[in-house]
């Protein structure tokens, strides 16, 4: 006589289905000393909603013709979360986070406000999960569905792509050391500046403002190069947005 599922919350709630032979006109359904109520019944099946307990009990089933032999159902506790990293993304979703914590075993579930992605449980203390998109913007609460029952607690940020407008100024010498404004949006979180594949040393002045040093060329070449901003909401290019100027010869 099978038992599914055969684990639950702790808090009870959890629709079980026991099936077998001779079920019909089922009285009473049992979890240890419990009583369960009974949602629906026909000679083949008992369909149940769980009462609350803990630990390893066993289930049994009476019929007028008598008490079934028991099963084992399991109780679990709720999961608890510890940490998320990273915590914040771009919007459009698709990186992986990590989330720490306990009872992760049978998570089923990651929850990002209203959007809902399939975990990949590594341990009881570990699961990552790739965030699904958000619809805009901003702080979003994370909760873990397991057996146990869902837990919130955590916080990921959706961070909108950067976008970038015209250097100031837009050209200096190959030797590098040019102070240049870049303006655009959603800069805040800027992790990196490059021109071409050099890096450059830069400032944050506000959301929509950078200040940046230009690195000298590599090779000390004049000619148009790449600005790429990156942040931890995607990256923006600038395609031929700096352009390094020969210095003058006699």
């Amino acid at each position: 006589m099978p038992i599914s599922p055969n684990q639950g919350s702790t808090g009870g709630g959890t629709t079980v289905t026991i099936t077998g032979t001779n079920l019909g006109g089922a009285t009473s359904v049992h979890f240890g000393t419990k009583t369960a109520t009974i949602t629906a019944n026909t000679p083949t099946s008992v369909t149940v909603i769980s009462p609350s307990g803990t630990g390893t009990v066993p289930v049994t089933v009476t019929t007028p013709g008598g008490t079934s032999n028991p099963l084992s159902f399991f109780y679990v506790g709720a999961p608890f979360k510890s940490s998320i990293s990273p915590v914040s993304g771009i919007t459009g979703g698709g990186n992986t986070v990590t989330i720490n914590g306990t009872g992760l075993t049978t998570a089923t579930a990651v929850h990002f406000g209203a959007a809902t992605a399939t975990p990949t449980v590594v341990n009881d203390g570990q699961l990552t999960v790739t965030v699904p998109a958000g619809a805009a913007a901003g702080p979003v609460g994370v909760s873990v569905t397991t057996a146990g029952g869902t837990n919130n607690g955590l916080t990921y940020t959706y961070v909108d792509g950067p976008t970038l407008g015209t250097l100031s100024p837009a050209s200096g010498p190959a030797s590098g050391g040019t102070a240049v404004t870049i303006p655009g949006t959603n800069l805040t979180t800027t992790q990196s500046v490059t021109f071409g594949a050099t890096p450059a040393p830069f400032s944050v002045i506000n959301d929509s403002t950078l200040s940046v040093v230009t690195p000298p060329t590599p090779d000390g070449a004049p000619g148009a190069a790449d600005v790429t901003v990156t942040t931890s909401g995607g990256s923006a290019t600038a395609t031929g947005g700096f352009t390094y100027l020969a210095g003058p010869g006699i």
